[in-house]
């Protein structure tokens, strides 16, 4: 895990050699022409939603009893990141017909937001799920404020949370860890909901035997 506080940035141009194969009036011997591939612009950074500290603390309370919310701050250059998003991507689409909401929150370096923070939103055809938020502009008080475990030092970070239960993970999970978490507090709430039901129905329990 890397400290995403801290960035490396990378510019690279790429150029491809392309031959000019027009015909032309005079006799003329065919040249090589440098062509620059087309480059992701600003447009594409359009398409996904930019954050600021403010709205991702706005949205992480965001509170609909049954409704499940998993949060993930990850990075494009973070191995332990990549890593485990095959197996969110899984779930994800085991659970489309449920109220379950998956954001994942970037904090690539901005100059990457329209390259590879792009490039990787249409790879696992999670457009809709992507945030951008410049790690630049989050402080100690933002951490204090929405997590209880997570002080920004390292990524990935995952927080899981319906009604009043949370999970906080710190670091790469497994398939099978990220399966239990969500498990566990899809069916807790869903335990908690019969109960009260039968309570308010006067449904009780065996009687006891009065001898």
């Amino acid at each position: 895990m890397r400290k995403f506080l801290i960035y490396s940035v990378l510019s690279l141009s790429f150029l491809a050699c392309k031959k000019n194969d027009e015909k032309v009036a005079e006799a003329e011997a065919k040249e090589d022409s440098i062509k620059v591939e087309p480059t992701k612009t600003e447009a594409d950074v359009a398409q996904l939603k930019e954050f600021s500290p403010e709205t991702i603390s706005t949205t992480l309370k965001s509170n609909h009893s049954d409704t499940l919310y998993v949060t993930n701050f990850f990075a494009t250059w973070c191995g332990p990141c990549m890593y485990e998003i095959p197996f969110f991507r899984k779930k994800m689409e085991e659970l489309a017909n449920q109220p379950v909401k998956f954001t994942f929150v970037s904090l690539d370096n901005k100059t990457d937001w329209a390259t590879d923070v792009s490039d990787f939103a249409d790879e696992y055809n999670i457009r809709e799920n992507v945030v951008l938020l410049d790690g630049t502009l989050l402080n100690q008080e933002f951490f204090k404020q929405n997590f209880q475990s997570w002080d920004g030092g390292a990524i990935p970070f995952t927080l899981i949370r319906k009604g009043d239960k949370s999970d906080e993970t710190v670091g790469s999970m497994s398939e099978e860890m990220l399966n239990q978490k969500i498990e566990k507090l899809l069916t807790h709430n869903s335990t908690t909901k019969v109960v009260e039901n039968k309570e308010k129905a006067g449904i009780a329990g065996p009687k006891k035997s009065l001898k």
